[in-house]
């Protein structure tokens, strides 16, 4: 018989080896930037495939109506929901249960169009926009907790570059999906194989959901928990909406969050100007395919520009948001005058659904219009995104002003697709978008100019909702 000592060694050692990779995994897992790739990639799969749906113009349909009414419920369940109903079933649940009430509701709304394709059953679209309006605040209140509290003060603007890479990818990909299904097509609507592909990409993001780590077990660089633990004990849910009530009142006195209201209502206002009235009205299906990827594309592109800009060291925090505050100014002023015109240019072409990329240089000018509309669409969601970053470091006070920024961003979205659905002159529509962008930021200048250095690494407040408890390991 062997020695026994060496039989145990053996065990020991093998048990060692199982407990340091499972606690090596762990700690990979457990890292905000692990949290942060996981959800950029159930976005990528969620709203990056819807946005490849709907950058088609009128979400691959021949008549945008239904599409833009859909929309209208979409964004007006999100506008209510967002501000009353997540916030306080994040914080009893947090975010993994929130992914997955919210992520499956957006295979639905594929399948509701792919049903429309056979049925012209608007009532199905209309209503799987509603429930994905609902399923939507799920999503992006949790998403924008997890990407603006998670990382370090240093690293948010990196955060945010990622994630917006990460999520246009998606629409990117999804379109150049749309294109080669649809590159033959004469018809003006997306095939069967096009929303087929998407519901699986969808479900695929809603099953990864199960990954993501509550806060009180990501652990960032410093040591400090991203959120605190549990508290232990149960209450009601009315209890719980009676508290989250005081507490959205007690996150809105800082007045800064007000004067950013505004530039959150234009967040999403220039969508259907854009791919109704640009992408949808003036090019064929399958130049819309190939725009839509591009605009996703330059959406990445815009991320990691103003992600780095945000995050440039030798400035300090106040320095980097004004820098911000300008490069947005300069670029969207630039950009809307282009818009401007090739509006008027398109105007008296009297054509419709004409222009394709077989047209040459008649094209380019277009196409470069609409990629530059997507590029500023990053700068200015993702300046959103780092000032609401800049006013909060835990979890559940992120989620109150991501639940204000999604509610006002819908607010503002509903009114523009109604406005679209109305049938709008397109130079009205611009002219409404263009005094709209510049007002909004006008409105913001005393929260930008009020933005307050960085916290030391490690520091926290004293509120209730500080992880102010440092992992030793």
């Amino acid at each position: 018989m062997g020695d026994p000592s060496v039989v145990d060694a053996h065990f020991d050692s093998e048990s060692t080896g199982l407990v340091e990779t499972r606690s090596r995994l762990y700690e990979i897992w457990a890292h905000p930037m692990t949290q942060i790739l996981l959800i950029s990639f159930i976005c990528f799969c969620c709203p990056g495939m819807y946005n490849a749906i709907s950058g088609l113009g009128g979400s691959g349909q021949l008549d945008p109506t239904v599409a833009a009414n859909a929309t209208v419920a979409l964004l007006a369940a999100t506008a209510v929901s967002a501000l009353t109903i997540v916030p306080p079933i994040f914080d009893i649940f947090g975010p993994r249960i929130c992914l997955l009430i919210g992520a499956w509701t957006y295979p639905l709304y594929s399948g509701a169009l792919l049903c429309y394709n056979h049925t012209s059953n608007s009532g199905f679209v209309i209503a799987s926009g509603a429930i994905l309006g609902l399923g939507a605040s799920f999503l992006w209140v949790t998403q924008g907790a997890i990407m603006v509290s998670y990382p370090l003060a240093d690293k948010k603007g990196m955060a945010i570059g990622i994630f917006w890479v990460i999520f246009n990818l998606g629409g990117g990909i999804g379109s150049f999906i749309s294109f080669a299904l649809n590159f033959h097509s004469k018809s003006g609507t997306v095939n069967d194989g096009t929303y087929g592909a998407f519901m699986a990409i969808m479900s695929l993001g809603w099953i990864m959901s199960v990954f993501i780590a509550p806060p009180h077990k990501v652990i960032r660089e410093d040591g400090t928990r991203a959120g605190p633990p549990p508290s232990g004990t149960s209450i009601g849910f009315r209890e719980s909406i009676k508290q989250e009530f005081f507490k959205f009142v007690s996150a809105l006195k800082d007045w800064r969050i007000w004067f950013l209201i505004p530039i959150f209502f234009c967040a999403n206002f220039f969508y259907s100007y854009q791919q109704n009235t640009v992408n949808g009205a003036t090019f064929t299906l399958r130049a819309r395919s190939l725009n839509g990827a591009l605009y996703w594309i330059a959406q990445m592109f815009g991320g990691i520009a103003i992600g780095s800009l945000l995050d440039l060291k030798y400035l300090t925090r106040p320095q980097r948001a004004i820098l911000g505050y300008v490069f947005v100014l300069v670029t969207g002023f630039s950009i809307w005058g282009g818009g401007l015109a090739f509006q008027r240019w398109e105007n008296a072409t009297g054509k419709h659904n004409w222009l394709d990329f077989s047209h040459g240089i008649t094209y380019v000018g277009p196409f470069w219009l609409y990629f530059w509309y997507g590029a500023f669409d990053a700068f200015w969601q993702s300046y959103c995104y780092w000032m609401m970053a800049a006013l909060a470091d835990s979890p559940h006070e992120a989620a109150k002003y991501v639940g204000l920024y999604k509610t006002f961003q819908a607010t503002g979205g509903a009114v523009a697709w109604r406005i679209n659905a109305l049938k709008f002159p397109a130079i009205t529509q611009l002219t409404i978008n263009w005094a709209l962008l510049g007002a909004s930021l006008v409105v913001a200048i005393p929260a930008v100019l009020a933005i307050t250095p960085s916290p030391v690494s490690g520091e926290m407040d004293d509120s209730e909702d500080s992880p102010n408890e440092k992992v030793i390991g």
